[in-house]
């Protein structure tokens, strides 16, 4: 089996060959006015603030940018000898931003919505000057010669960039580990991973370490470590977020094109982030900009009680834990007691087994595509040897359309069911956080859970139906099992809009709580 990049695939420039203006949050929607959902916080204290919290702030001077960005390089040397959350750290030149955003303050001026504000990126995202190695071994002395779209984007929002985050090697892990940076915990409990392969922002953010983090997610690479860190992760509609040098060593020539499965996305402690984030991280960053812009549709309801909810809690294709259904049955007795209208089960003539199958194939496929030419002579010559079935990879060009056909079909599928409802919820994942394992091979793996082990792969189950649709999904912390480790609820939502399932987990957060701090990490 081939090795699954769970973030976004190995791009293609190393193993084989007009900017929406920022949008003022809360101007003309409700979704982000209420901070009721956002990180609860001591009294005159910033490190769990959510990031807009943050920015007003430093706009109401009652921090300096500068002094923010100095707290939290103090809390980085307090804490991530424990978790190893960075690749590399940018404290001159952060310091150095910050202090330019106050002189900018101070003039009168704004640089953007997070003016000032700390915030840091997936290693996987080119930051001019700085390593993109994708935690492989052979681009530890790589250089971006340029900032990745994302990276320009947040630049732009007037955040202060303070580093990036360890993944796992070519983003293809649940676990976030590579022979360059070391072993990246879960600040829950640190013999337990904080997921992958987005794993080094997730355990950051929930560690009070940043304000706002850009992951990247093919394989649940933002949603399950949001799941198994506690924090809100949001997968956006696929090609929405540009991912223009999103490339290992960062190479420019890379167009960002769509995988057909691939997104980049935001991760923090408050869902009014991600909005806040998605509104100047979205939209054309390429010559389709001539032809289109785009604006987020607003949330279709702005109470729970209006909200049409789909659910699956549990299913005999992937089995959840007790622990996890106990949390998110809870849930729904909440939305419940909320006046939501619920419904629950697979929408009609969805065989989950089947569209599983479906995504494997795309996924491997794509995977096969950018692999190193030896690479896939060395499959192609084992695969004629076995005598066994053709893999994705190498199947005709006929065969792989027909099932990009289907691929399609469930997407309309899909978006036909959200006439019906305007939100389907689902696990994130069949269990918590797992304890760290990096034996080999990777499909050889199991995790131990109460009900006996289960196969590594089982971890792809229940993101299958987000990814291979393209729609959007949000991951918000619902309940917590045992030994506290945190349970998340996977919000799925219409093609576009993103908004939608954005402000249910931020309604959601108002009756079952939201972002709650690990024990050992208040300063």
């Amino acid at each position: 089996m081939s090795t699954i990049s769970l973030g976004v695939a190995a791009g293609l420039p190393v193993f084989a060959e007009s900017r929406l203006p920022n949008v003022i949050v809360g101007s003309s929607e409700a979704d982000v006015s209420d901070s009721s959902s956002r990180a609860t916080t001591p009294t005159g204290r910033l490190e769990f603030a959510s990031a807009l919290d943050a920015a007003e702030a430093i706009r109401k001077k009652q921090i300096s940018s500068f002094e923010l960005t100095e707290q939290t390089y103090q809390r980085i040397d307090e804490f991530n000898p424990q978790l190893n959350v960075f690749a590399y750290q940018l404290r001159e030149d952060a310091l150095a931003r910050a202090k330019q955003a106050d002189e900018v303050q101070a003039r009168g001026k704004s640089l953007g919505v997070l003016h000032g504000v700390p915030i840091h990126v997936k290693e996987s995202f080119a930051v001019a000057g700085h390593p993109c190695t994708w935690g492989i071994s052979a681009l530890k002395n790589s250089r971006a010669p340029v900032d990745s779209e994302v990276v320009k984007r947040l630049r732009d929002s007037g955040a202060v960039l303070i580093g990036a985050t360890n993944v796992p090697v070519n983003l293809g892990d649940w676990q976030s580990y590579n022979e360059i940076y070391g072993t990246t915990n879960n600040p829950r409990d640190v013999k337990r991973t904080p997921g992958g392969s987005s794993g080094g922002s997730a355990s950051a953010l929930a560690a009070g370490i940043g304000y706002l983090s850009v992951g990247s997610d093919i394989g649940g690479s933002i949603r399950v470590p949001a799941h198994f860190c506690g924090i809100y992760g949001h997968k956006p509609t696929l090609d929405l977020v540009s991912l223009q040098g999103h490339s290992p060593g960062g190479q420019p020539e890379d167009p960002g094109f769509s995988t057909l499965l691939a997104v980049g996305g935001p991760l923090a402690r408050s869902p009014e982030d991600l909005l806040a984030a998605l509104r100047f991280l979205g939209g054309p960053a390429d010559y389709t900009a001539k032809a289109w812009k785009w604006q987020l549709p607003p949330a279709r309801h702005e109470t729970l009680r209006e909200f049409r909810v789909g659910y699956v809690l549990d299913d005999p294709y992937c089995p959840v834990t007790p622990e996890t259904k106990a949390v998110l049955e809870n849930t729904i007795r909440q939305l419940e007691k909320a006046g939501a209208t619920l419904k629950q089960g697979w929408p009609a003539g969805v065989k989950i087994d089947e569209l599983n199958r479906n995504y494997t194939f795309n996924l491997l496929a794509f995977m096969f595509s950018v692999e190193p030419r030896e690479q896939q002579e060395a499959e192609r010559k084992e695969s004629a040897a076995s005598g066994k079935d053709i893999p994705p990879g190498l199947a005709s060009f006929a065969d792989w359309q027909q099932q990009n056909f289907r691929r399609l079909r469930y997407r309309a599928q899909w978006q036909s069911y959200f006439d019906e409802v305007d939100v389907f919820l689902s696990p994130v994942a069949f269990t918590t956080a797992f304890a760290h394992d990096h034996s080999e091979p990777m499909d050889k793996r199991k995790i131990r859970t109460a009900n006996g082990p289960r196969d590594y792969f089982d971890m792809l189950s229940w993101i299958a139906h987000a990814s291979l649709t393209g729609c959007p999904a949000t991951v918000a912390p619902v309940g917590s099992g045992e030994g506290g480790l945190p349970i998340g609820l996977q919000i799925m939502g219409p093609y576009w809009e993103d908004a939608t399932p954005i402000v249910f987990a931020k309604l959601l957060a108002q009756v079952v709580g939201g972002f709650v701090a690990p024990p050992g990490y208040q300063g």
